[in-house]
């Protein structure tokens, strides 16, 4: 075989084709470098109009063909026309990456329901509606890689005012699952990445030399294996893997980028 001789090929994603949601958060800037480094066409989607041209023009200047779509994904029309808009672009879409998503903190009994339901509409209803979409096209290729964003809260709980999170973090694990099964048999793969804290625009205060962060940080690395906090490149492997060839057998899996977090 082809791959067993030249292994690193099966990690090539050079003009494939990625649509990424949520592009200007912490997650979708990671993924959209990444791709981009790799030689990937992208197709960039956010809401937040500055953030997105700061990071399609990041993209560019490492050699990517982008897109960049100021919208967010909060009903089936726009996903179906994110899909469409991708390829008519490139002809195809090999890759998708739903990095969009929210969180609300709030103790459950100072949590309104509408928050709860914002929370989950945006992280589990506009995961499905986006993997629906990118299936139908992906179906008439028989081929396809979906990458959802999930987190180690989808396994674990949290005494802070998470309720609202972990479910819908627990809710996009069953759908990488259910979804694994289902369109496994077409050749497509969906699988989900789950990250621990790792270093962002979000958490960049976990990472500073201040008694609040340092107590902060020395209580939770108390549970991480590693020993430390999660930076951008930690995720580079994880999303190369799941988004190229190399992940042809792998399909309904969360894959745990923390440390070892969730092992203890």
């Amino acid at each position: 075989m082809s791959e067993l001789s030249n292994p690193l090929s099966m990690f090539d994603v050079k003009d494939h084709v990625a649509l990424i949601t949520g592009a200007s958060g912490a997650f979708g800037m990671v993924a959209a470098r990444i791709l981009a480094g790799a030689g990937a066409k992208l197709v960039l989607v956010a809401g937040n109009q500055s953030a997105l041209d700061a990071i399609a023009d990041e993209c560019r200047e490492l050699g990517a063909d982008v897109t960049a779509i100021n919208t967010r994904p909060t009903n089936e029309e726009i996903c179906a026309e994110l899909v469409d808009q991708a390829v008519k672009a490139h002809g195809k879409l090999d890759i998708l990456v739903v990095a969009s998503g929210m969180n609300k903190v709030a103790l459950v009994n100072d949590m309104e329901p509408e928050t709860f339901e914002a929370v989950m509409d945006a992280n589990v209803t506009q995961s499905w509606l986006l993997a629906r979409a990118a299936a139908k096209q992906m179906k008439e290729q028989q081929s396809g890689k979906i990458v959802l964003v999930s987190s180690a809260r989808g396994l674990l709980g949290h005494p802070a005012g998470y309720s609202a999170y972990c479910a819908s973090k627990a809710a996009v694990d069953g759908i990488t699952k259910a979804l694994g099964c289902e369109l496994g048999g077409q050749g497509i793969t969906v699988n989900a990445i789950a990250p621990t804290v790792f270093r962002s625009p979000l958490t960049a205060w976990m990472f500073e030399d201040t008694p609040e962060a340092e107590k902060v940080r020395t209580g939770f690395l108390a549970r991480v294996p590693k020993g430390r906090l999660g930076e951008p490149e930690d995720l580079a492997g994880p999303l190369l893997f799941l988004a190229s060839k190399a992940s042809d057998f792998y399909t309904g899996h969360i894959l745990y980028a923390d440390g070892g977090y969730t092992a203890g």
